[in-house]
């Protein structure tokens, strides 16, 4: 052996272990059966985004790793299937930086172009994610990788998209929703960041009463004003209507049990297109909604000529300027309240009714409720479980689409010609210009179909306008069919993703690999995305197969620095996987994110942790040059440790007792989720126990000593090697030779037994 142990062999032993062909199961002849006989151990990768490379979170994929290689080596049958995620918004806001860079954007290009031209973008870098997964070790079954933007995935999306259509499930509707007006899309609530922020209450007098309010330029599209019934300062004033100041309209009084007196003066402006908690008042009390600011942010024709055509904050020192010159702002007070902030590019939510399709999710949350209350899903943690219940209890229906270009783009048609005013289109014409109209103001211009067709940027359309689930059918009814231009969002693509991958077909004729492989075992990943994706994972799974879609739910834990910050190049305390893996080996870093870490907690790692670990790999290393050096000298060339005499020596019976504890609770802890127990008691063992105490007693022993030490040793490796696979392999190739019983590779030999 070497004198020292180089990770750079590391890159040699993952291609002899993928040629090997340990990674791919075989699916048996009659998969249905061969299950009820033997179930395997199957792990859905979680996909990271395609287009960027791994950071210190995905290097937690050593987590599935591990359960994966222990599994292998227990004799399951053991699938660990990967793939990678188109990330809708994520990958489309990384292009948009990309163009500004070539003083360009989205808006110069029609839908068709943008799409390829991202798509290419994406293909350019997919093999960057993958290549460094190798590099990290990650043995995953590479025959059988996804990718959400293939074709079959996205044919099963459609089809249970138009399933839900028909049961009712799926609706088109114009409701308030989360819209970024700079990434140009609405999001879910939980896409939403709530951040605290020091503001300002304006006092605004609305005729005989006076109003708090912290965001004044919202007024325009007033259609009420709410106090609570039980208020008696306004008693006389419910039932009748007030002036809107600067508007001249009439609006009004209303009395609400949701109002809080105690806020401001008790009486509240109320703008259903602009706030979710006025939304669902003005549907109580059958208001007028009047949307203000449009999806580019600037406000509309709804409002007086002289405010039109401006952002929000120009809106709002305006009124408040022409507010003050009448006499009509009363007062202002320093406010701190909570704002919601798009989780993408940071910048403050734009509450706004549009036309948007939606999930009825409470029929969906229900059987998903129910199955994790029953632990038919373990959720581990368990703490984990209580927050998956709670949020269950208090789902609202989910908004689908996405208005951008990336993604899968919902399988609906409109015949525009049918309806022409029913349609906002915009579309690039054939000199480049943007042209925005509905389909009769532009075709009244001279534009064609075929141009319009080509050049379309975006179409949205009237929640009434007449829509098809399939471009032939359209077609049966009108001469000018455009398809919807929204996008699903990334959870309803990848909330179909564990039946999917294996293969469900809609109409029954599933893969063996669905029959054999689904449902899967366990689903790892990280908590902050229990909501985003495992539960809607659970929803959808129950609902398109009747089967859960895995059997335990596992929460990882988070990646901080060493003074447990969350880790941002901002903050400049980023770990990357890759270059601690090139500067220590993969086996330094895998065993740092693990180590005497308790379940679902931080994992707070450093650069010296990882070295750290290094020098245990560096151990292990000269432990086994140490003992092989001993078995030259003895000339021993034969040895066989299947049935050595532990008797003879205090010190032999002392090491086999304590290995045999270590077999038992190492399988213990990894059945059971307690990686960071499991890798501490083997890293005491070996440096402590075997290398300290062990090997020292046994120095000026002869050749008697050797099948016990080999034992130990060779044990201590395939114990170990789930953790850090490189350095294990390493080593037992180069004990292999002198074993009289060995299997090829450690990889997939058999899992110690007591």
């Amino acid at each position: 052996m070497d004198k020292t142990y180089n990770p750079s062999q590391e890159s040699a032993i993952y291609d002899q272990w993928e040629k090997s062909g340990i990674f791919t199961p075989v699916v048996p002849k009659n998969p249905v059966q061969s299950r009820l006989d033997k179930e395997p151990f199957t792990i859905i990768l979680p996909p990271p985004n395609a287009n960027n490379p791994l950071h210190a979170g995905h290097a937690l994929y050593t987590v599935e790793d591990t359960m994966v290689r222990f599994h292998r080596m227990l004799g399951d049958p053991t699938l660990w299937l990967p793939g990678t995620d188109h990330a809708g918004i994520e990958t489309q806001f990384v292009f948009e930086k990309y163009l500004q860079k070539q003083g360009k954007s989205r808006f110069d290009y029609d839908r068709q172009t943008l799409f390829k031209m991202i798509f290419d973008y994406v293909n350019q870098n997919r093999d960057v994610a993958k290549n460094q997964m190798k590099r990290l070790g990650f043995s995953l079954d590479w025959t059988r990788e996804k990718f959400t933007m293939d074709q079959d995935h996205i044919g099963r999306v459609y089809s249970v998209f138009r399933k839900m259509v028909d049961e009712g499930l799926i609706y088109r509707d114009e409701k308030i929703v989360n819209y970024c007006t700079f990434c140009g899309t609405a999001f879910s609530n939980l896409e939403v960041e709530h951040k605290t922020v020091n503001s300002h209450l304006w006092y605004i007098k609305y005729g005989p009463l006076t109003v708090a309010t912290t965001r004044p330029e919202t007024m325009l599209g007033d259609t009420a004003v709410a106090v609570n019934p039980k208020d008696q300062r306004y008693q006389d004033l419910v039932g009748k209507t007030i002036t809107l100041p600067l508007v001249n309209k009439e609006i009004p009084v209303i009395a609400e049990e949701s109002i809080d007196p105690e806020f401001g003066t008790g009486a509240v402006k109320v703008t259903p297109s602009h706030s979710p908690e006025d939304y669902d008042m003005a549907k109580k009390h059958h208001l007028e909604f009047i949307r203000i600011f449009d999806y580019d942010g600037k406000s509309n024709d709804n409002v007086p000529k002289k405010y039109r055509g401006f952002y929000p904050k120009e809106v709002r020192q305006m009124l408040l300027d022409d507010l003050q010159a009448q006499g009509l702002l009363l007062k202002t007070e320093d406010y701190t309240h909570e704002v919601g902030h798009c989780y993408k590019c940071g910048r403050p939510i734009e509450p706004i009714t549009a036309p948007q399709w939606f999930v009825k999710i409470k029929p969906l949350a229900d059987k998903a409720e129910e199955v994790v209350k029953k632990d038919e899903i373990l959720i581990f943690p368990k703490r984990f479980k209580k927050s998956y219940l709670t949020w269950m209890k208090d789902v609202r229906d989910w908004p689908i689409s996405r208005q951008i270009v990336w993604g899968h783009q919902i399988p609906v048609w409109y015949c525009v010609d049918n309806e022409p005013t029913k349609f906002d289109l915009t579309f690039i014409d054939k000199k480049g210009q943007t042209v925005h109209g509905n389909w009769f103001q532009i075709c009244d211009q001279g534009y064609s179909y075929d141009e319009i067709k080509l050049g379309l940027q975006s179409l949205i359309a009237d929640t009434a306008a007449k829509y098809y689930l399939s471009e032939e059918e359209a077609k049966k009814h009108g001469s000018f069919v455009l398809q919807e231009t929204d996008t699903f969002d990334t959870w309803f693509s990848s909330g179909q993703w564990p039946y999917s991958t294996l293969g469900w077909d809609p109409e029954g004729h599933h893969s063996p690999d669905f029959e054999y492989f689904y449902p899967t075992t366990v689903l790892d990943t990280m908590w902050d995305i229990l909501f985003f994706w495992v539960a809607r994972m659970i929803m959808f799974g129950i609902y398109t197969t009747g089967q859960i879609p895995f059997k335990v739910a596992h929460m990882h834990s988070r990646v901080t620095d060493s003074k447990g910050q969350k880790m941002s190049k901002s903050k400049g305390n980023v770990i990357d996987p890759l270059t601690m893996s090139d500067k220590y080996g993969a086996d330094a870093l895998r065993m740092a994110l693990v180590i005497g870490v308790a379940p679902g907690s931080d994992i707070s790692l450093s650069e010296d942790k990882i070295r750290a670990q290094r020098n245990f790999v560096n151990k292990i290393w000269n432990a086994s040059r140490f003992v092989l050096m001993k078995v030259e000298q003895l000339e021993a060339h034969s040895i066989d440790i299947e049935n050595i005499d532990s008797n003879k020596y205090p010190e032999d019976k002392e090491i086999t007792t304590k290995l045999n504890a270590l077999i038992e609770s190492t399988t213990n802890n990894i059945n059971t989720y307690r990686f960071g127990q499991a890798s501490e008691d083997l890293y005491q063992f070996f440096w402590k126990s075997y290398c300290d105490v062990y090997i020292e007693a046994t120095k000026n022993r002869g050749v008697d000593a050797v099948p016990v030490l080999l034992h130990v040793l060779v044990t201590s490796l395939k114990l170990m090697h789930p953790f850090i696979p490189f350095v294990t392999e390493a080593v037992y190739q180069q004990i292999r030779p002198i074993l009289k019983q060995s299997d090829e590779l450690i990889a997939s030999s058999g899992w110690p037994k007591n």
